[in-house]
């Protein structure tokens, strides 16, 4: 294989047409010129240049060379170029949150990437363990977690807060105890650990949520909303999950006198260099948290 820094030297010296002036613009002695074009000729087992004193003319193996390599060398430079860009609005950008999260911020990226489309946003919604998991087997650039991860590999940092709500049907007013009995608990992946943060406190009588005869279930965050809206009970949701229900007259968010809210991290693998475009991304997602 042709040493591509002796191709380098050799279509410099093609262009340049001195040894001198080749040796200045590479940074290289005028007999380091010599040297390497020589290991060239010597690896090729032929002639390239035909030397007359201080000036030179190409044989016609020199000919072919420089016709050829010009070319190869070009690419290789811009290549070189391409591999050290790291532009702030091109490539993919994978990114993992539970679903509120995800319902607040993915159309804010979809924006994002509508204004650059070189910036291609790939979302997935899945709990904590997942978003966590796929951060540490480099299947994600970015994730947002509601609790801090258990891994050595990934790293988190606080990034905002989400509050989270008792949502009851429209007509309920006062949701006092009683009320949240008779209701009965539609119930969701996280739904036993929001309860338990809300609920907990605010009702003395609160144990965990297998107290509420269970009405419902749902691991899809936009429907959870849906049977609350109809009467058949009441859910503990983030507020970002509440905001994106279209049919938000149907239900009804209550003030608790002791608002609770959940921390969000930003989760990312450890010793990874931070690319421009996932720096576009945090910012972006900075703004709508």
């Amino acid at each position: 294989m042709i040493n591509t820094t002796w191709l380098r030297s050799f279509c410099t010296l093609v262009e340049v047409g001195h040894f001198t002036r080749t040796a200045e613009r590479l940074h290289m002695t005028q007999s380091g010129v010599s040297q390497q074009v020589r290991k060239l000729e010597e690896q090729l087992g032929l002639a390239l240049l035909v030397r007359q004193g201080k000036r030179f003319a190409l044989t016609d193996a020199g000919e072919r060379l420089y016709s050829e390599a010009k070319n190869i060398i070009m690419a290789l430079s811009s290549l070189e170029l391409r591999i050290r860009e790291d532009p702030a609005y091109e490539g993919l950008v994978r990114v993992m949150s539970p679903g509120s999260v995800g319902l607040k911020l993915y159309r804010h990226l979809l924006a994002l990437q509508h204004q650059h489309p070189k910036l291609v946003i790939d979302y997935r919604f899945a709990p904590n363990a997942d978003v966590e998991n796929a951060i540490a087997d480099y299947a994600v650039d970015i994730g947002f977690m509601t609790s801090t991860s258990a891994l050595a590999e990934v790293s988190c940092q606080p990034i905002a807060t989400e509050s989270l709500l008792l949502v009851t049907p429209a007509r309920i007013s006062k949701p006092n105890w009683e009320v949240l009995m008779e209701l009965g608990f539609i119930d969701h992946p996280d739904g036993a650990h929001h309860a338990e943060m809300l609920l907990g406190a605010n009702y003395p009588e609160f144990q965990h949520s297998n107290l509420f005869e269970k009405k419902g279930f749902s691991n899809q965050i936009g429907l959870i909303l849906e049977p609350v809206s109809l009467g058949l009970g009441f859910t503990v949701l983030p507020a970002h999950a509440v905001e994106a229900f279209q049919e938000r007259q149907l239900v009804r968010t209550h003030q608790l006198p002791n608002p609770v809210s959940e921390t969000l991290y930003l989760a990312l693998r450890r010793e990874i260099p931070m690319h421009n475009r996932m720096n576009t991304v945090i910012t972006e997602a900075r703004k709508w948290l």
